[in-house]
């Protein structure tokens, strides 16, 4: 039998593929299946978008470009970032990245080891916990609470800071929660990481157009004082409905105090993904420039759907579920059902064709949660509520 080393062997997955893999494969039998699993956009990528990078492949846009991204492309993100934040970056602090994970995999790769901690959300994106396992790093779970609104406490993240610290990642709006972090607090937090320079900052803020009830995106790049070494994730399959497009941008800082981070993620990049496709960073620079009227759309429909949610949710026996007020996802509270929450969210799918993902596939204070996507038709959605109700009320339990 071949041997691989062993660090192959602590990889997680992320389930919610899992899960739409046994949807898909249920739908192909004939089964009607309502997906509220997959963290996907149901709207498809804005027209001119397309148009961009069909453009980009007949003008012979066909070869290699930088492996931190076309100019252009990078220019593209400070002008958004400039936008969404009031920071002015280098476009020399941008690195276009295909896809999120990839920022995930370079940074935790950067500082995780064995004898190190790194701090991550809890209930959180599943691949934080995978890759800081993977690099031999001890995963320090930093509580998301429901009592909180599933923002972070910055106090309670201070306290789990140690002298082996050497990463921290957050994650505002949050997945798989909705939970938006206070500006109050993320100051609290910045001010309290001035007594441990050691500890380098991953923001995940592939979520930041996504908030609701006059929340607004509080980006880790407006306080100067941790941007040596800030690093910030975001992209484009969100906001603009291209998550098979494999797009993503990342800020970095490049300085000595930083440890040359951007030039570390650089050589990374060459050896191993070599640069992003280039018409999709064409499409790229057309999404952040180009009319943002379907965003605008899509966000209404979201808003909308996540009313439906969380009415439709207190309405099921056992189950309660705060308001989300970022993302487009909901994490109800299902610890009344008698269920616990994965095999909840297994025998909803099997027997009412309702495709969740079980809270503790997000982590260990995931359990007596389920997550559910409203990045699916209203109609749907309604649809899905009905179902589940009528489950709950069978009485039936594991």
């Amino acid at each position: 039998m071949l041997q691989t080393v062993p660090a192959f062997d602590r990889l997680g997955e992320e389930n919610a593929f899992a899960v739409l893999a046994r949807a898909t494969a249920l739908a192909q039998r004939g089964r009607d299946i309502v997906n509220l699993g997959i963290g996907q956009p149901d709207f498809s990528t804005p027209a001119h978008i397309v148009e961009a990078a069909i453009k980009a492949l007949r003008d012979g846009h066909h070869g290699y470009t930088p492996a931190n991204g076309l100019l252009a492309t990078r220019e593209a993100v400070v002008r958004r970032t400039l936008m969404m934040t009031g920071v002015e970056v280098s476009p020399e602090a941008v690195m276009i990245m295909p896809g999120g994970k990839p920022t995930m995999f370079a940074t935790i790769l950067m500082f995780g080891e064995a004898g190190t901690e790194i701090l991550y959300p809890d209930p959180g994106f599943p691949i934080y916990r995978s890759m800081i396992e993977f690099t031999g790093a001890t995963p320090v779970p930093v509580p998301m609470r429901e009592a909180n609104g599933f923002a972070f406490s910055a106090e309670e993240t201070l306290s789990l800071i140690t002298p082996k610290t050497r990463l921290l990642i957050l994650n505002s709006p949050a997945n798989p929660t909705g939970g938006v972090t206070p500006r109050a607090e993320i100051e609290k937090l910045v001010k309290g990481l001035e007594a441990h320079p050691h500890v380098a900052i991953l923001s995940d803020e592939i979520y930041d157009a996504m908030t609701y009830d006059g929340e607004t995106h509080c980006s880790l790049l407006q306080f100067p004082q941790v941007r040596e070494r800030l690093v910030v994730l975001n992209g484009w399959s969100k906001t603009w409905a291209m998550t098979g497009w494999r797009m993503g941008w990342s800020i970095w800082p490049n300085t000595p105090a930083s440890g040359h981070l951007l030039d570390k993620v650089r050589k990374l990049a060459i050896n191993c993904w070599s640069c992003v496709n280039t018409p999709s960073q064409y499409a790229g620079i057309a999404a952040i420039d180009g009319p943002q009227d379907e965003v605008e759309k899509m966000m209404r429909a979201f808003d909308n759907r996540r009313k439906v949610v969380v009415e439709g949710l207190n309405d099921l026996p056992g189950v309660s579920c705060i308001t989300p007020k970022g993302a487009f996802y909901a994490f109800p509270n299902v610890g009344e059902t008698g269920w616990k929450a994965k095999k909840l969210a297994s025998a909803l799918l099997e027997e009412s064709g309702v495709a969740l993902i079980g809270g503790p596939d997000f982590g260990i204070l995931g359990e007596g949660y389920l997550r559910l996507s409203y990045a699916n038709s209203e109609e749907n959605i309604l649809r899905a509520l009905e179902r589940m109700k009528k489950f709950l009320e069978t009485g039936r339990n594991e």
